[in-house]
């Protein structure tokens, strides 16, 4: 297949759904050719001795903390990869070796491969699971030194749970994906700390209580060493915005010593200082900020964020959501940093349609004026036309489309996927 055809391939396997749990992975990591340096976890407690993986849950700042540690031990000369979800324009966005993304040539040549091997297979993998499989083949015949896997969804269950790991990293703990995971912090945190493996070391950032409770729980049930980080990282400059990514940069640090990973104080600087995590506050231009926040606790940090760079000054924001997520608190939430919504059509099935969103936001805040646009396009010209600053947020799917109409690349543009 070239890439374009094993795209659509891989794409296909969506209608396999969702499907939670770690038999299919583990059996494609068995068969597949050049995964050898990945043991899998339920084979024994050491991790493998090729590789050192690092592996990290959590509801909010999975991807910042990922983007972090790889961009510290690239900085100190490690080969890397780094494995995340979703992507934003491009699939390939998902596998990187050395902040590189995958080539088009290695994505078709790997799921070209995959295909072949599992053509007969009943149950048969589902995309995430072959997304997987892809980036730790990939990781292997590249020789990466580290590896860094960010969940999908969970942990417990999640295909990147059936690698062995040399430290569990577990960031702030929230609602998100309740269908799933459950509709308690206590739950979500049981399927969160599924990551902890026996033995090996465990560093979280502060927890609710009640999620810290239960990650004492497994990690006692593990044996394994655990520790809770709870100060910022104020040594030196990080380069995402925040006051959160300081506590996010203390994580990744933590995560890195625990894992006994050994960088100097020079890298660590230059690497957090490098560090580029898009549609995390991404500041476009000095009116456009793109923020993929889609869920309440993302959006509290998000409006946090913006009080913390601009102060009293509200935005026009941009807002779309998928249907799955609880759109009046997230709606409640941009209201105290909102002068208007504008509320476009965008290019995924699973969003809410801007109507009804409309039905939600003329409902929290009524006296906040609105209106819907058929595309992301004419949203952004919409809110250019009202001279103030533009905040386009909501869902990773849209901060994505955004930054393909921006970039002038929309047609190139992919549909996310989990």
């Amino acid at each position: 297949m070239n890439y374009r055809e094993a795209l659509a391939w891989l794409y296909a396997t969506q209608r396999f759904g969702i499907k939670l749990g770690l038999e299919n992975i583990e059996r494609l990591l068995v068969a597949l050719p050049g995964s050898s340096d990945f043991q899998i976890a339920a084979g024994g407690s050491e991790a493998a001795a090729s590789c050192k993986v690092i592996h990290v849950a959590g509801t909010n700042g999975k991807g910042s903390v990922c983007a972090m540690i790889e961009a510290i031990v690239r900085a100190a000369n490690y080969r890397t990869g780094l494995f995340t979800s979703p992507h934003l324009i491009s699939f390939r966005e998902r596998v990187g070796v050395n902040g590189q993304m995958i080539s088009e040539d290695d994505v078709a040549g790997g799921l070209t491969e995959i295909r072949e091997l599992i053509g007969s297979w009943d149950p048969h993998p589902t995309f995430f699971e072959v997304a997987t499989a892809l980036a730790l083949q990939h990781f292997q015949k590249t020789r990466c030194e580290i590896v860094v896997l960010e969940t999908g969804m969970g942990g417990r269950l999640d295909a990147t749970n059936a690698v062995q790991s040399s430290v569990s990293v577990i960031t702030p703990i929230d609602f998100d994906h309740e269908k799933w995971l459950g509709h308690s912090i206590a739950e979500i945190a049981k399927e969160k700390a599924g990551i902890i493996k026996p033995r090996i070391p465990v560093v979280s950032a502060s927890q609710r209580p009640e999620a810290e409770a239960i990650i004492r729980q497994r990690a006692e049930e593990c044996d394994a060493p655990l520790q809770f980080v709870n100060d910022p990282w104020t040594k030196t400059k990080i380069g995402l915005c925040g006051e959160h990514q300081k506590k996010n940069a203390a994580l990744a640090i933590a995560a890195l010593q625990a894992a006994d990973i050994q960088v100097s104080d020079d890298a660590t600087a230059r690497g957090l200082s490098s560090v580029e995590w898009p549609a995390r506050f991404q500041i476009w231009n000095e009116r456009i900020v793109i923020d993929g926040a889609h869920n309440p606790a993302g959006a509290g940090i998000l409006a946090q964020t913006w009080r913390e760079e601009f102060g009293n000054e509200r935005a026009a924001i941009l807002l779309a959501i998928l249907r799955d997520k609880n759109a009046a608190e997230i709606v409640q939430t941009f209201a105290s940093i909102a002068t208007r919504f504008v509320l476009p059509q965008i290019r995924s099935a699973r969003a809410m349609p801007p109507n009804e969103l409309a039905k939600v936001v003329s409902a929290i805040t009524p006296s906040l004026p609105y209106s819907t646009a058929p595309s992301v396009a004419e949203a952004i010209s919409a809110a250019q036309r009202t001279g103030e600053r533009i905040l386009i947020t909501g869902s990773l799917h849209f901060a994505g489309e955004a930054l393909a109409f921006l970039r002038g690349e929309s047609s190139a543009l992919e549909e996310c996927a989990q």
